[in-house]
């Protein structure tokens, strides 16, 4: 028997939804993590950008458990001396959240260009309303 191998041309992806209302970040940030790779497809191929397209909605009004609102640091840096920006995750949840999932999901991610490719297929909104309802996206439970 010969092992399978997905080429990027005969790859098929569908569109889920996500909706992050009172869940918790990582358990949502895993989910898309794991249906953007396509480890949830027979097909799954390590080197192969397989994965669906996934769409998050509500991100502003995810969960963080414990004391991570407070404790938990986001840090940017401009390259320039002085130049480390840090923020917390309250600050982050209140005026970007659509970057703190996406940064959730990205870590969860390979490194590299297959990575990035992947992560092209992630569509994070802080409301309830996205604009690919054209693409019928199907409702992904997180139990």
């Amino acid at each position: 028997m010969k092992t399978f191998m997905q080429k990027k041309e005969t790859v098929e992806r569908k569109w889920y939804v996500i909706d992050a209302e009172g869940k918790n970040l990582g358990r949502v940030a895993s989910k898309a993590a794991f249906i953007l790779r396509g480890k949830h497809k027979p097909t799954f191929t390590p080197h192969v950008d397989c994965g669906d397209y996934v769409i998050i909605i509500n991100a502003a009004k995810v969960n963080l458990t414990g004391n991570k609102l407070n404790d938990k640091m986001y840090y940017n840096h401009s390259g320039y001396p002085g130049g480390l920006r840090e923020r917390n995750a309250k600050e982050m949840l209140e005026k970007y959240p659509e970057e703190m999932m996406e940064r959730a999901v990205k870590g969860m991610l390979p490194k590299g260009r297959l990575g990035r490719a992947t992560l092209k297929k992630l569509f994070v909104y802080a409301g309830s309303e996205h604009n690919q309802q054209a693409q019928k996206p199907e409702e992904l439970k997180i139990d």
